[in-house]
């Protein structure tokens, strides 16, 4: 919105407006401005969260400071969206793509989360939306995002193309396709050729078809991502600050990931594809990376509010689509490596149990609890039988929310540093 203020402003020569025009700017705004909106304006969404006595209502799981949390204000997810959503609507250009796909997959995902955190609240149905009906939501915001890139002329990428040196077949120099095409084509970590085009695992020889069905395969990896990640982000959403604290290091790698990809210098530096029209989801990220982080100053043990399913989905679905914009999808096993690891832990768990009660007449357990982070708060419980029992005392909630951050800033680290991993 202001950017185009920016324009039109300038042609009456008013002295400023063109820092307007710049990403780095219009970045760093973002982040201030998300950042000052949940930490100014997020103490009033919480006074009224509780003044309508939309409350938590904790299962007895017998956790350490579970009593403490009941009737604390969730919904605070709301919070999130809105400091994403205004920066966004404030400082990037609305007619691009990636930022109107971004912003259809906030407020979806969180839609979603909303109508799941109403009827645990409003309507006293401890297992809110029936799981179909999220998956349904999921899978359709999924669908969107990958029909409007096969069919959108505007998302195209440029291919690196490497020259090699004759004599020792090192890489001179890096230059792109001339043309922006669309394409199906991925980033591969770890190796020297990191262009994968999915269109490559259809057996078939028309090249028309081929590439045909390569978009099929390429939407329903999207949809399979969209689901996977925002449903273990919500998974992971179980104690004080930990879904927040740990998404913001994912945004800070996103960022610099969707920089370099827009960058055509940086790209050609890093032999990576260049994706014209992504460096508007540098501005989109800082506003994630401000939100997440200013959340913090409520959601931070003792927690004051909790961002319920409306945050987690909507945390979830942001960083799975984003990382398909800028083609770095590939990267989520790192880059949301301990999202992923939450998610699989309570997958495991539930198949140990139930193969285990039909093969043995006995459901065992793998962890003391799932997801993962319950399993320290339960480590000391002597009384729970699993195949992990380390360790043996108890963890601290707060502790192990900040080493779980810890674990987050080293993966986003290292999926940065990826890219010259080779």
């Amino acid at each position: 919105m202001l950017y185009y203020l920016a324009d039109y402003l300038d042609k009456w020569d008013f002295s400023g407006v063109r820092l307007l025009r710049y990403v780095s700017f219009r970045s760093i705004m973002a982040f201030v401005v998300a950042l000052l909106f949940t930490t100014c304006i997020g103490g009033s969404i919480i006074r009224y969260l509780h003044k309508k006595s939309i409350g938590e209502t904790i299962r007895q799981l017998g956790l350490e400071g579970q009593q403490r949390k009941h009737n604390t204000p969730t919904m605070g997810g709301l919070i999130i969206i809105a400091a994403i959503l205004l920066p966004t609507l404030l400082f990037c250009r609305l007619n691009n793509v990636y930022i109107l796909l971004m912003l259809f997959t906030t407020v979806m995902m969180g839609l979603i989360g909303f109508i799941d955190d109403y009827i645990k609240v409003f309507k006293k149905r401890k297992d809110g939306l029936k799981g179909k009906y999220k998956i349904i939501g999921q899978v359709f915001t999924g669908l969107v995002v990958g029909m409007v890139l096969y069919l959108s002329p505007s998302v195209t990428i440029r291919e690196n193309i490497e020259t090699y040196n004759k004599e020792d077949s090192r890489i001179e120099s890096v230059d792109f396709s001339p043309e922006e095409v669309k394409s199906t084509r991925t980033t591969i970590p770890f190796v020297k050729n990191n262009d994968f085009d999915y269109a490559e695992l259809i057996p078939a020889k028309d090249k028309d078809i081929k590439q045909a069905l390569g978009w099929g395969l390429y939407v329903v990896i999207i949809i399979l991502i969209v689901t996977f990640i925002s449903n273990c982000v919500n998974l992971t959403d179980g104690l004080d600050g930990l879904a927040s604290g740990t998404a913001a290091p994912v945004g800070v790698a996103l960022l610099v990931l969707a920089y370099v990809s827009s960058h055509i210098s940086l790209a050609s530096y890093l032999n990576i594809m260049f994706i014209p029209g992504t460096e508007e989801l540098v501005i989109f990220a800082a506003a994630f990376i401000g939100a997440t982080i200013g959340f913090l100053w409520f959601n931070s043990f003792p927690a004051q509010v909790f961002m319920g399913d409306t945050g987690s989905l909507a945390l979830g679905g942001i960083i799975g689509v984003f990382s398909v914009l800028i083609r770095k999808e590939l990267l989520l096993p790192i880059l949301a490596g301990l999202f992923i690891v939450e998610g699989l832990s309570s997958l495991i768990q539930i198949s140990y149990f139930k193969i285990t009660r039909k093969t043995t007449g006995t459901g065992k357990r793998i962890f003391k609890m799932s997801p993962l982070h319950h399993h320290f708060q339960k480590a000391g419980d002597t009384s729970i039988d699993a195949l992990i029992k380390r360790p043996h005392k108890t963890i601290p909630e707060n502790k192990v929310t900040v080493r779980f951050w810890l674990i987050s800033i080293i993966l986003a680290a290292f999926a940065v540093a990826t890219l010259k991993m080779r």
